[in-house]
Protein backbone atom coordinates (compact mmCIF):
# COMPACT_ATOMS: atom_id res chain seq x y z
CA UNK A 1 0.00 0.00 0.00
CA UNK A 2 1.35 3.52 -0.95
CA UNK A 3 1.65 7.04 1.23
CA UNK A 4 -1.13 7.95 -0.91
CA UNK A 5 -2.96 5.42 0.07
CA UNK A 6 -2.46 4.97 3.92
CA UNK A 7 -3.07 8.49 4.28
CA UNK A 8 -6.78 8.26 2.77
CA UNK A 9 -7.68 5.85 4.71
CA UNK A 10 -6.18 6.76 8.30
CA UNK A 11 -8.15 10.22 6.48
CA UNK A 12 -11.61 8.00 6.52
CA UNK A 13 -10.88 6.53 9.96
CA UNK A 14 -10.86 9.89 11.54
CA UNK A 15 -14.07 11.08 9.78
CA UNK A 16 -16.02 8.43 10.78
CA UNK A 17 -14.83 8.23 14.29
CA UNK A 18 -15.46 12.07 14.41
CA UNK A 19 -19.23 11.43 12.90
CA UNK A 20 -19.61 8.86 15.80
CA UNK A 21 -18.76 11.14 18.50
CA UNK A 22 -20.91 13.56 17.32
CA UNK A 23 -23.71 11.26 17.38
CA UNK A 24 -22.94 9.40 20.86
CA UNK A 25 -22.81 13.34 22.13
CA UNK A 26 -26.52 14.12 20.99
CA UNK A 27 -27.61 10.76 22.17
CA UNK A 28 -25.93 11.55 25.49
CA UNK A 29 -28.09 14.51 25.78
CA UNK A 30 -30.85 12.76 24.80
CA UNK A 31 -30.62 9.87 26.87
CA UNK A 32 -29.32 11.85 29.98
CA UNK A 33 -25.77 10.86 29.43
CA UNK A 34 -25.82 7.48 28.88
CA UNK A 35 -26.22 5.80 25.75
CA UNK A 36 -26.91 2.33 25.84
CA UNK A 37 -25.25 0.19 23.47
CA UNK A 38 -28.13 -1.50 22.19
CA UNK A 39 -29.10 1.82 20.51
CA UNK A 40 -26.64 0.96 17.84
CA UNK A 41 -25.34 -3.07 17.70
CA UNK A 42 -28.81 -4.60 18.33
CA UNK A 43 -30.94 -5.56 15.42
CA UNK A 44 -34.41 -5.71 17.24
CA UNK A 45 -34.32 -1.74 18.09
CA UNK A 46 -36.45 -0.31 15.90
CA UNK A 47 -33.72 2.78 15.29
CA UNK A 48 -36.15 5.16 13.70
CA UNK A 49 -38.07 5.66 16.91
CA UNK A 50 -35.06 5.41 19.28
CA UNK A 51 -33.56 8.55 16.87
CA UNK A 52 -37.29 10.45 17.45
CA UNK A 53 -36.43 10.78 21.09
CA UNK A 54 -33.42 12.57 20.37
CA UNK A 55 -33.84 16.03 20.86
CA UNK A 56 -33.60 18.50 18.25
CA UNK A 57 -30.72 21.16 17.76
CA UNK A 58 -33.20 23.92 18.25
CA UNK A 59 -34.32 22.49 21.32
CA UNK A 60 -30.92 22.49 23.20
CA UNK A 61 -30.42 25.92 21.27
CA UNK A 62 -29.94 28.52 23.92
CA UNK A 63 -31.80 31.63 23.31
CA UNK A 64 -29.30 34.74 22.97
CA UNK A 65 -30.19 38.51 23.68
CA UNK A 66 -30.03 39.54 20.40
CA UNK A 67 -32.64 36.96 19.40
CA UNK A 68 -36.06 38.12 18.40
CA UNK A 69 -38.63 35.64 20.94
CA UNK A 70 -35.57 37.53 23.51
CA UNK A 71 -36.68 40.86 22.45
CA UNK A 72 -40.23 40.37 22.42
CA UNK A 73 -40.46 38.71 25.78
CA UNK A 74 -38.48 41.05 27.28
CA UNK A 75 -40.37 44.06 25.97
CA UNK A 76 -43.72 42.59 27.49
CA UNK A 77 -42.18 41.92 30.78
CA UNK A 78 -41.00 45.44 31.06
CA UNK A 79 -44.28 47.12 29.66
CA UNK A 80 -46.89 45.12 32.48
CA UNK A 81 -44.19 45.24 34.98
CA UNK A 82 -44.15 41.61 35.31
CA UNK A 83 -41.78 40.67 38.33
CA UNK A 84 -40.74 37.26 37.55
CA UNK A 85 -39.47 37.93 34.35
CA UNK A 86 -36.83 41.00 36.10
CA UNK A 87 -33.96 37.99 37.04
CA UNK A 88 -33.93 36.60 33.62
CA UNK A 89 -33.40 39.21 31.63
CA UNK A 90 -31.65 41.85 33.75
CA UNK A 91 -28.33 41.26 32.40
CA UNK A 92 -28.94 40.39 28.80
CA UNK A 93 -27.93 37.11 29.29
CA UNK A 94 -28.23 33.89 27.34
CA UNK A 95 -30.89 31.35 28.45
CA UNK A 96 -32.08 28.27 27.54
CA UNK A 97 -35.38 27.59 26.11
CA UNK A 98 -36.78 25.87 29.31
CA UNK A 99 -35.58 29.06 31.64
CA UNK A 100 -37.72 30.87 28.65
CA UNK A 101 -40.60 29.01 28.57
CA UNK A 102 -40.96 29.49 32.35
CA UNK A 103 -40.83 33.14 32.02
CA UNK A 104 -43.21 33.04 29.44
CA UNK A 105 -45.88 31.25 31.10
CA UNK A 106 -45.60 33.80 34.18
CA UNK A 107 -46.49 36.57 31.52
CA UNK A 108 -49.25 34.82 29.80
CA UNK A 109 -51.13 34.22 33.11
CA UNK A 110 -49.75 37.35 34.50
CA UNK A 111 -51.81 39.59 31.14
CA UNK A 112 -54.52 36.50 30.57
CA UNK A 113 -55.75 37.61 34.50
CA UNK A 114 -55.41 41.47 33.39
CA UNK A 115 -58.03 40.38 30.45
CA UNK A 116 -60.03 38.42 33.16
CA UNK A 117 -60.29 41.75 35.35
CA UNK A 118 -62.01 43.26 32.55
CA UNK A 119 -58.62 45.46 31.95
CA UNK A 120 -58.83 45.00 27.97
CA UNK A 121 -56.95 48.85 28.38
CA UNK A 122 -54.64 47.67 29.77
CA UNK A 123 -53.21 45.61 26.81
CA UNK A 124 -52.67 45.91 23.17
CA UNK A 125 -53.60 44.09 20.34
CA UNK A 126 -50.17 43.65 18.66
CA UNK A 127 -48.73 41.87 22.27
CA UNK A 128 -51.30 39.54 22.32
CA UNK A 129 -49.99 38.20 18.64
CA UNK A 130 -46.57 38.11 20.11
CA UNK A 131 -47.47 36.14 22.99
CA UNK A 132 -49.33 33.82 20.49
CA UNK A 133 -46.90 33.32 18.76
CA UNK A 134 -44.09 32.76 21.46
CA UNK A 135 -46.66 30.02 22.61
CA UNK A 136 -46.59 27.96 19.21
CA UNK A 137 -42.89 28.56 19.10
CA UNK A 138 -42.22 26.87 22.54
CA UNK A 139 -45.42 24.65 22.78
CA UNK A 140 -43.16 21.91 23.44
CA UNK A 141 -41.35 23.43 26.77
CA UNK A 142 -44.66 25.03 28.19
CA UNK A 143 -46.45 21.30 28.05
CA UNK A 144 -43.27 19.44 29.73
CA UNK A 145 -42.92 22.57 32.28
CA UNK A 146 -46.99 22.27 32.89
CA UNK A 147 -46.49 18.64 33.57
CA UNK A 148 -43.62 18.96 35.70
CA UNK A 149 -45.65 21.60 37.50
CA UNK A 150 -48.81 19.28 38.13
CA UNK A 151 -46.55 16.54 39.47
CA UNK A 152 -44.97 18.75 41.88
CA UNK A 153 -48.35 20.05 43.05
CA UNK A 154 -49.46 16.36 43.76
CA UNK A 155 -46.50 15.55 45.42
CA UNK A 156 -46.85 18.17 47.91
CA UNK A 157 -50.10 17.56 48.55
CA UNK A 158 -48.97 14.25 49.79
CA UNK A 159 -46.11 14.90 51.78
CA UNK A 160 -48.62 18.18 53.56
CA UNK A 161 -51.11 15.28 54.26
CA UNK A 162 -48.56 13.10 55.53
CA UNK A 163 -46.69 15.35 57.54
CA UNK A 164 -49.67 17.74 58.67
CA UNK A 165 -48.71 18.68 62.55
CA UNK A 166 -50.92 19.32 64.76
CA UNK A 167 -52.76 22.84 65.02
CA UNK A 168 -54.43 24.54 67.49
CA UNK A 169 -56.48 27.74 66.72
CA UNK A 170 -57.53 29.93 69.34
CA UNK A 171 -60.61 32.56 69.04
CA UNK A 172 -62.19 34.95 71.74
CA UNK A 173 -65.35 36.64 72.00
CA UNK A 174 -66.70 39.48 74.54
CA UNK A 175 -70.57 40.57 74.95
CA UNK A 176 -71.82 43.43 76.74
CA UNK A 177 -75.28 44.05 77.09
CA UNK A 178 -77.50 46.57 78.36
CA UNK A 179 -81.00 45.44 79.03
CA UNK A 180 -84.32 46.83 80.10
CA UNK A 181 -88.09 45.67 80.35
CA UNK A 182 -90.93 47.60 80.20
CA UNK A 183 -92.86 48.36 83.72
CA UNK A 184 -96.17 46.31 84.33
CA UNK A 185 -97.58 43.48 85.92
CA UNK A 186 -95.91 40.08 85.82
CA UNK A 187 -96.87 37.30 84.26
CA UNK A 188 -98.43 34.61 86.55
CA UNK A 189 -98.71 37.47 89.11
CA UNK A 190 -100.43 40.01 89.25
CA UNK A 191 -99.70 40.86 92.90
CA UNK A 192 -96.00 41.43 91.55
CA UNK A 193 -94.50 44.24 89.16
CA UNK A 194 -92.12 43.07 86.46
CA UNK A 195 -88.30 44.10 87.31
CA UNK A 196 -88.12 47.35 84.95
CA UNK A 197 -84.55 48.17 86.27
CA UNK A 198 -81.67 48.49 83.24
CA UNK A 199 -78.92 45.84 83.74
CA UNK A 200 -75.67 45.58 82.39
CA UNK A 201 -74.25 41.94 81.82
CA UNK A 202 -71.29 40.17 80.06
CA UNK A 203 -70.54 37.14 78.61
CA UNK A 204 -67.03 35.63 77.59
CA UNK A 205 -65.94 32.91 75.41
CA UNK A 206 -62.64 31.41 74.87
CA UNK A 207 -62.72 28.48 71.79
CA UNK A 208 -59.62 26.35 71.31
CA UNK A 209 -59.63 24.64 67.71
CA UNK A 210 -57.48 21.70 67.10
CA UNK A 211 -57.24 19.88 63.94
CA UNK A 212 -54.74 16.91 64.18
CA UNK A 213 -55.04 15.93 60.00
CA UNK A 214 -56.36 18.98 58.43
CA UNK A 215 -59.54 18.49 57.95
CA UNK A 216 -60.76 17.47 61.79
CA UNK A 217 -61.36 19.62 64.24
CA UNK A 218 -61.65 19.06 68.35
CA UNK A 219 -63.28 22.17 69.84
CA UNK A 220 -63.21 23.04 73.35
CA UNK A 221 -64.95 26.28 74.64
CA UNK A 222 -65.03 27.90 77.81
CA UNK A 223 -67.66 29.68 78.94
CA UNK A 224 -68.46 32.30 81.69
CA UNK A 225 -71.45 34.98 81.87
CA UNK A 226 -73.84 36.86 84.31
CA UNK A 227 -76.18 37.68 81.34
CA UNK A 228 -80.17 38.63 83.31
CA UNK A 229 -82.84 36.02 83.19
CA UNK A 230 -85.66 38.51 81.22
CA UNK A 231 -87.59 35.21 81.34
CA UNK A 232 -87.62 35.75 85.10
CA UNK A 233 -87.97 39.55 85.37
CA UNK A 234 -91.41 39.01 83.02
CA UNK A 235 -92.62 35.73 83.89
CA UNK A 236 -92.58 34.03 80.79
CA UNK A 237 -89.70 32.10 78.65
CA UNK A 238 -91.41 34.14 75.56
CA UNK A 239 -88.93 37.20 76.53
CA UNK A 240 -86.11 35.02 76.91
CA UNK A 241 -82.93 36.68 74.86
CA UNK A 242 -81.11 34.58 72.60
CA UNK A 243 -78.14 35.46 74.39
CA UNK A 244 -78.67 35.60 78.10
CA UNK A 245 -77.17 32.42 80.50
CA UNK A 246 -75.41 32.80 84.49
CA UNK A 247 -72.62 31.12 85.58
CA UNK A 248 -71.59 33.97 87.90
CA UNK A 249 -69.10 34.79 85.86
CA UNK A 250 -67.04 31.80 86.34
CA UNK A 251 -65.47 29.91 83.44
CA UNK A 252 -67.26 26.45 82.98
CA UNK A 253 -66.49 23.94 80.26
CA UNK A 254 -69.54 24.76 77.87
CA UNK A 255 -69.18 22.66 74.13
CA UNK A 256 -66.53 19.45 74.53
CA UNK A 257 -66.72 18.48 70.22
CA UNK A 258 -64.75 16.49 68.08
CA UNK A 259 -65.69 15.79 64.06
CA UNK A 260 -64.05 14.38 61.59
CA UNK A 261 -65.29 13.28 58.06
CA UNK A 262 -65.71 9.77 56.40
CA UNK A 263 -64.93 10.41 52.11
CA UNK A 264 -65.35 13.34 50.54
CA UNK A 265 -69.25 13.62 51.29
CA UNK A 266 -69.79 12.41 55.27
CA UNK A 267 -68.60 14.46 58.79
CA UNK A 268 -69.40 12.68 61.81
CA UNK A 269 -70.22 14.73 64.97
CA UNK A 270 -69.19 13.54 68.38
CA UNK A 271 -70.46 15.92 71.37
CA UNK A 272 -69.12 14.89 74.69
CA UNK A 273 -70.55 18.09 76.10
CA UNK A 274 -72.75 21.36 75.13
CA UNK A 275 -74.56 19.63 72.15
CA UNK A 276 -77.36 20.77 70.64
CA UNK A 277 -79.35 19.09 67.48
CA UNK A 278 -79.47 22.77 65.60
CA UNK A 279 -75.67 23.58 66.38
CA UNK A 280 -73.60 20.71 64.80
CA UNK A 281 -75.41 18.30 62.73
CA UNK A 282 -77.66 20.34 60.98
CA UNK A 283 -78.41 23.75 58.91
CA UNK A 284 -81.04 25.61 60.43
CA UNK A 285 -82.31 27.70 57.47
CA UNK A 286 -82.31 31.02 58.72
CA UNK A 287 -79.05 33.02 57.98
CA UNK A 288 -78.20 36.42 60.00
CA UNK A 289 -80.70 35.35 62.73
CA UNK A 290 -79.28 32.11 64.25
CA UNK A 291 -75.79 33.69 66.42
CA UNK A 292 -76.54 34.29 69.88
CA UNK A 293 -73.68 37.12 69.53
CA UNK A 294 -74.46 38.52 65.86
CA UNK A 295 -78.25 37.32 64.93
CA UNK A 296 -81.40 38.18 66.54
CA UNK A 297 -81.67 38.93 70.14
CA UNK A 298 -84.77 36.67 70.91
CA UNK A 299 -84.10 32.78 71.47
CA UNK A 300 -87.41 32.49 69.64
CA UNK A 301 -86.66 34.18 66.19
CA UNK A 302 -83.01 32.55 66.42
CA UNK A 303 -84.84 29.03 64.77
CA UNK A 304 -87.18 26.38 64.84
CA UNK A 305 -87.66 25.68 68.58
CA UNK A 306 -88.49 22.17 67.64
CA UNK A 307 -84.48 22.03 67.19
CA UNK A 308 -83.87 22.49 71.37
CA UNK A 309 -85.17 19.31 71.96
CA UNK A 310 -82.11 17.02 73.16
CA UNK A 311 -78.78 18.11 74.39
CA UNK A 312 -75.38 17.18 75.73
CA UNK A 313 -74.40 14.17 74.80
CA UNK A 314 -74.09 12.31 71.77
CA UNK A 315 -73.35 11.95 68.37
CA UNK A 316 -74.71 13.05 64.79
CA UNK A 317 -73.59 12.52 60.81
CA UNK A 318 -73.78 14.86 57.71
CA UNK A 319 -73.87 13.54 54.83
CA UNK A 320 -74.03 15.66 51.63
CA UNK A 321 -76.27 13.20 48.54
CA UNK A 322 -75.30 15.82 46.21
CA UNK A 323 -74.44 19.61 45.97
CA UNK A 324 -78.08 20.25 46.27
CA UNK A 325 -79.21 17.36 48.90
CA UNK A 326 -78.06 16.93 52.27
CA UNK A 327 -78.88 14.56 54.60
CA UNK A 328 -78.47 15.14 58.58
CA UNK A 329 -78.63 12.36 61.52
CA UNK A 330 -78.21 12.98 65.16
CA UNK A 331 -79.00 11.38 68.69
CA UNK A 332 -77.91 13.63 71.88
CA UNK A 333 -78.98 12.38 75.11
CA UNK A 334 -78.83 14.32 78.89
CA UNK A 335 -76.15 12.34 81.34
CA UNK A 336 -75.51 9.61 79.32
CA UNK A 337 -71.80 9.48 81.14
CA UNK A 338 -74.15 8.40 84.55
CA UNK A 339 -74.40 4.17 84.48
CA UNK A 340 -77.77 4.26 85.77
CA UNK A 341 -79.01 6.90 82.67
CA UNK A 342 -76.84 5.99 79.56
CA UNK A 343 -77.93 6.61 75.90
CA UNK A 344 -82.06 6.26 76.15
CA UNK A 345 -81.96 7.57 79.72
CA UNK A 346 -84.43 9.94 81.20
CA UNK A 347 -84.02 12.74 78.12
CA UNK A 348 -83.28 12.27 74.82
CA UNK A 349 -83.91 13.71 70.97
CA UNK A 350 -83.03 12.15 67.97
CA UNK A 351 -83.35 13.87 64.35
CA UNK A 352 -83.12 13.12 60.60
CA UNK A 353 -82.89 16.44 58.41
CA UNK A 354 -83.30 16.33 54.58
CA UNK A 355 -82.26 20.11 52.79
CA UNK A 356 -82.67 20.86 49.66
CA UNK A 357 -81.36 23.13 47.25
CA UNK A 358 -83.53 22.79 44.13
CA UNK A 359 -81.97 26.51 42.75
CA UNK A 360 -79.52 28.74 43.59
CA UNK A 361 -80.05 31.27 46.79
CA UNK A 362 -83.17 28.65 47.70
CA UNK A 363 -82.95 26.37 50.67
CA UNK A 364 -85.67 24.21 52.29
CA UNK A 365 -85.45 21.63 55.01
CA UNK A 366 -88.01 18.67 56.30
CA UNK A 367 -87.19 17.79 59.53
CA UNK A 368 -88.35 15.04 62.24
CA UNK A 369 -87.73 15.01 65.72
CA UNK A 370 -88.24 12.59 68.35
CA UNK A 371 -87.77 12.99 71.68
CA UNK A 372 -88.25 12.05 75.11
CA UNK A 373 -89.09 14.34 78.25
CA UNK A 374 -87.15 17.01 75.64
CA UNK A 375 -90.35 19.64 75.29
CA UNK A 376 -89.38 22.60 77.11
CA UNK A 377 -87.74 24.81 74.33
CA UNK A 378 -87.49 27.80 76.43
CA UNK A 379 -89.43 29.52 74.14
CA UNK A 380 -93.12 29.16 74.61
CA UNK A 381 -95.74 28.95 76.70
CA UNK A 382 -95.72 27.09 80.14
CA UNK A 383 -98.12 24.60 78.86
CA UNK A 384 -96.29 24.45 74.91
CA UNK A 385 -93.28 23.60 77.41
CA UNK A 386 -95.11 21.02 79.74
CA UNK A 387 -98.42 19.98 78.80
CA UNK A 388 -98.85 17.84 81.33
CA UNK A 389 -98.62 20.10 83.83
CA UNK A 390 -96.03 18.29 86.03
CA UNK A 391 -97.82 14.88 86.32
CA UNK A 392 -96.09 13.11 83.69
CA UNK A 393 -92.19 11.82 83.35
CA UNK A 394 -92.68 9.75 80.47
CA UNK A 395 -93.58 12.27 77.71
CA UNK A 396 -92.99 11.11 73.97
CA UNK A 397 -92.94 13.76 71.21
CA UNK A 398 -92.52 13.36 67.47
CA UNK A 399 -91.77 16.83 66.13
CA UNK A 400 -92.13 17.89 61.81
CA UNK A 401 -90.89 21.17 60.76
CA UNK A 402 -90.38 22.88 57.66
CA UNK A 403 -88.29 25.44 57.15
CA UNK A 404 -87.49 27.78 53.99
CA UNK A 405 -84.76 30.14 53.16
CA UNK A 406 -84.27 32.65 49.87
CA UNK A 407 -81.79 35.15 49.05
CA UNK A 408 -84.35 37.42 47.60
CA UNK A 409 -81.18 39.37 46.14
CA UNK A 410 -77.52 40.23 47.44
CA UNK A 411 -79.51 43.06 50.30
CA UNK A 412 -82.35 40.95 51.30
CA UNK A 413 -82.80 37.25 52.46
CA UNK A 414 -86.34 36.01 53.94
CA UNK A 415 -86.83 32.78 55.97
CA UNK A 416 -89.53 30.97 57.61
CA UNK A 417 -90.89 28.25 59.22
CA UNK A 418 -93.45 26.13 60.66
CA UNK A 419 -93.12 23.50 63.79
CA UNK A 420 -95.74 20.73 64.87
CA UNK A 421 -95.19 18.63 68.05
CA UNK A 422 -97.42 15.64 69.19
CA UNK A 423 -96.87 14.79 72.57
CA UNK A 424 -97.93 11.73 74.63
CA UNK A 425 -98.26 11.05 78.23
CA UNK A 426 -97.22 7.16 78.16
CA UNK A 427 -97.28 7.04 82.66
CA UNK A 428 -100.63 8.90 82.93
CA UNK A 429 -103.67 6.99 82.43
CA UNK A 430 -105.38 7.09 78.96
CA UNK A 431 -102.08 8.18 77.61
CA UNK A 432 -102.98 11.71 76.92
CA UNK A 433 -101.74 13.24 73.68
CA UNK A 434 -101.24 17.20 73.24
CA UNK A 435 -100.59 19.30 69.85
CA UNK A 436 -98.08 22.31 69.85
CA UNK A 437 -97.65 24.38 67.09
CA UNK A 438 -95.14 27.57 66.21
CA UNK A 439 -94.34 29.61 63.01
CA UNK A 440 -92.29 32.68 62.09
CA UNK A 441 -91.33 34.51 59.17
CA UNK A 442 -87.88 36.64 59.50
CA UNK A 443 -86.45 39.29 57.14
CA UNK A 444 -82.70 40.30 56.94
CA UNK A 445 -81.86 43.48 54.98
CA UNK A 446 -77.79 43.03 54.18
CA UNK A 447 -75.55 45.51 54.15
CA UNK A 448 -77.87 48.22 55.41
CA UNK A 449 -76.29 51.53 55.55
CA UNK A 450 -72.77 50.08 55.52
CA UNK A 451 -71.05 46.83 54.59
CA UNK A 452 -71.10 44.06 57.29
CA UNK A 453 -74.11 46.04 58.79
CA UNK A 454 -77.94 43.75 58.98
CA UNK A 455 -81.14 44.83 60.08
CA UNK A 456 -83.39 42.11 60.50
CA UNK A 457 -87.11 42.22 61.77
CA UNK A 458 -88.97 38.97 62.79
CA UNK A 459 -92.60 37.94 63.54
CA UNK A 460 -94.07 34.74 64.67
CA UNK A 461 -96.09 32.82 67.35
CA UNK A 462 -94.08 31.10 70.28
CA UNK A 463 -95.26 27.29 70.88
CA UNK A 464 -98.56 26.94 71.21
CA UNK A 465 -100.86 24.44 72.52
CA UNK A 466 -103.51 24.22 70.10
CA UNK A 467 -105.27 20.95 71.35
CA UNK A 468 -104.82 18.82 74.67
CA UNK A 469 -106.70 15.74 75.95
CA UNK A 470 -105.51 15.90 79.21
CA UNK A 471 -107.59 18.08 81.69
CA UNK A 472 -107.01 19.65 84.59
CA UNK A 473 -110.54 20.46 86.78
CA UNK A 474 -112.25 19.27 83.61
CA UNK A 475 -110.96 21.78 81.41
CA UNK A 476 -108.32 21.08 78.65
CA UNK A 477 -104.87 22.17 79.49
CA UNK A 478 -104.47 24.24 76.27
CA UNK A 479 -103.85 27.67 75.18
CA UNK A 480 -106.93 29.78 74.72
CA UNK A 481 -105.16 32.88 72.89
CA UNK A 482 -102.86 33.26 70.41
CA UNK A 483 -99.21 35.16 71.22
CA UNK A 484 -97.38 37.34 68.49
CA UNK A 485 -93.62 37.83 68.67
CA UNK A 486 -92.37 41.33 67.03
CA UNK A 487 -88.67 41.92 66.95
CA UNK A 488 -86.91 44.61 65.08
CA UNK A 489 -82.67 44.90 65.63
CA UNK A 490 -79.41 46.43 63.38
CA UNK A 491 -76.41 45.58 63.75
CA UNK A 492 -73.98 48.29 63.26
CA UNK A 493 -70.66 46.45 62.35
CA UNK A 494 -67.93 49.15 63.73
CA UNK A 495 -64.89 47.11 62.30
CA UNK A 496 -64.22 43.40 62.18
CA UNK A 497 -64.27 43.19 65.59
CA UNK A 498 -66.66 44.95 67.44
CA UNK A 499 -70.41 45.11 66.61
CA UNK A 500 -73.21 47.29 67.97
CA UNK A 501 -76.73 45.50 67.96
CA UNK A 502 -79.45 47.50 69.04
CA UNK A 503 -82.91 45.92 69.26
CA UNK A 504 -86.56 45.62 70.66
CA UNK A 505 -88.78 42.60 71.48
CA UNK A 506 -92.61 43.26 71.54
CA UNK A 507 -94.96 40.11 73.13
CA UNK A 508 -98.47 40.24 72.86
CA UNK A 509 -100.89 38.64 74.46
CA UNK A 510 -98.01 36.92 76.55
CA UNK A 511 -98.69 33.07 77.67
CA UNK A 512 -101.33 33.01 74.83
CA UNK A 513 -103.65 34.91 77.00
CA UNK A 514 -104.90 38.39 76.26
CA UNK A 515 -105.58 39.29 79.79
CA UNK A 516 -101.51 39.52 80.05
CA UNK A 517 -100.50 42.93 79.28
CA UNK A 518 -98.23 43.12 76.25
CA UNK A 519 -94.69 42.66 77.22
CA UNK A 520 -91.59 44.94 76.05
CA UNK A 521 -87.78 44.37 75.76
CA UNK A 522 -85.03 46.42 74.87
CA UNK A 523 -81.05 45.82 74.70
CA UNK A 524 -78.29 47.12 73.37
CA UNK A 525 -75.62 43.95 72.62
CA UNK A 526 -71.93 44.51 72.20
CA UNK A 527 -69.86 41.81 70.71
CA UNK A 528 -66.33 41.71 70.97
CA UNK A 529 -64.28 39.50 68.57
CA UNK A 530 -60.32 38.52 68.52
Amino acid sequence: MNKQSRSKNVWNVCYFGFTFTIIFAVAGRAFGNEVPPALFFDRNINHADSLAKINTVSELAEIKPTDWTFQSLKSLVERYGVVAGNSTFGGNQTTTRYEFAAVLAITTDYISKLISAKNTNLTYHKDLETLKRLQADFATELEVLQGRLDNLENRVEKIQQQQFSTTTKFEGEVLFAVSGVGSGEKIGDSSDRIDSNLTLSSRTRLTFDTSFTGKDRLRVRLQASNLPGIDDATGTDMARLAFQSDSDNQFELSTLEYRFPIGEQAMVYLEAEGGDLDDFFTDTLNPFFSSSSRGSISRFAQRNPIYRQGGGAGVGLLYDLSESISWSLGYLSDDVNEPEVGFGGEEYGAIAQLTLEPIEDFKVGFTYIHSYNSLDTGTGSRRANDPFDDNSDAIVADSFGLELTTAVSQSLTVSGWLGFTHATATDLPSNPEADIFNWALTVAFVDLGRENNVAGIAIGQPPKVTSNEFEIAAQSYEDEDTALHLEAFYRFQVNDNIAITPGLLVITNPEHDRDNSTIYVGTIRTTFRF
